[in-house]
């Protein structure tokens, strides 16, 4: 009896903890909670979000930009990257595609120097040593053309899915 007693005063005595979680990303894309406001970088508390209480959200509060602007500001995919991170992601496999596509020209035109040598030798010593520089040369031309497909697979097709599978904006991979 007495223990039922002393559940019930419990209860009623007790007040309900709310507790409020603050939610920030850091520089790096990294995703961090916590409980206390403190804790949070002063460099990261405007962009801190609260989280737990349905009706708050914190906002951001930047003076003279449109709201509409901030939202896309303060916008991030599922796992807290923004918009650099999927433009800095596009703009290096548009860079490796375009190396990539630079080297096998220089490639083809080093191949077709050596077909055009190999064509003009009269000595066959001459031509087996062409033929197998040539066929180095292919070989860097094969290469390049599986780092050009790759890059066009990635820019192409596996970053705009993984974009769609993180919610992020799908003007920020164009």
């Amino acid at each position: 009896m007495k223990i039922i007693l002393f559940i019930i005063i419990f209860i009623f005595i007790s007040t309900p903890g709310f507790a409020q979680v603050y939610k920030w990303v850091d520089d790096k894309g990294v995703v961090h909670f916590t409980d206390d406001v403190t804790k949070i970088p002063d460099r990261y508390r405007p962009k801190t979000d609260k989280i737990g209480m349905p009706k708050e959200k914190s906002e951001t509060k930047i003076e003279g930009v449109p709201s509409s602007k901030r939202k896309e500001d303060a916008y991030k995919d599922q796992l807290g990257r923004g918009e650099e991170y999927w433009k800095n992601r596009v703009a290096e496999w548009k860079s490796k595609l375009r190396m990539a596509q630079e080297k096998m020209d220089d490639t083809r035109i080093k191949y077709n120097e050596l077909t055009e040598k190999f064509n003009d030798s009269k000595s066959s010593a001459e031509r087996n040593q062409l033929r197998r520089e040539r066929d180095q040369v292919k070989q860097e031309i094969d290469q390049y053309k599986s780092q050009i497909e790759e890059a066009k697979a990635m820019l192409e097709k596996k970053i705009p899915e993984e974009s769609e599978i993180y919610k992020a904006n799908r003007e920020w991979i164009k």
